[in-house]
């Protein structure tokens, strides 16, 4: 994988988050991708599965905004770092909308194959953003 693919690829999957449209993970990801989200017992299988989940948060937080602070490439590898900014205006899970804004700071390692996300593992802050909704 090239740095360019590399970089339309993340382009690609962030302006789609950003506008809410999760149907572009179909060009960043593949079919058969697993995602491992540290908080979560068990890998997301499937750009379907891993389209839901992702659907679910941009639901809860619609003006959801996601800035890549910096990038590496090595290899068959990316990491991403990144921050996110949005408001709880609608359920997250069983959790009725706040209102309140959340400011979160993330990372992701992917493994690429044949230009998509063959598998990732990604952390962000998740005790910060329920502390941020008040419910911690």
């Amino acid at each position: 994988m090239t740095i360019t693919q590399e970089v339309d690829s993340t382009r690609i999957w962030v302006e789609g988050l950003n506008r809410g449209d999760v149907s572009v993970a179909h060009e960043a990801f593949a079919p058969d991708c697993v995602i491992h989200i540290t908080g979560i017992a068990e890998p997301i299988r499937g750009v379907e599965a891993w389209t839901q989940v992702v659907a679910g948060l941009l639901a809860a937080f619609p003006d959801l905004h996601f800035t890549v602070e910096e990038r590496l490439v090595v290899g068959d590898r990316v990491t991403i770092r990144w921050h996110a900014r949005g408001t709880h205006t609608a359920p997250l899970g069983p959790v009725p909308a706040t209102g309140r804004a959340v400011s979160i700071d993330g990372l992701v390692l992917d493994r690429v194959a044949d230009g998509k996300v063959a598998e990732r593992w990604e952390q962000w802050d998740q005790s910060l953003m329920l502390q941020q909704l008040g419910l911690q």
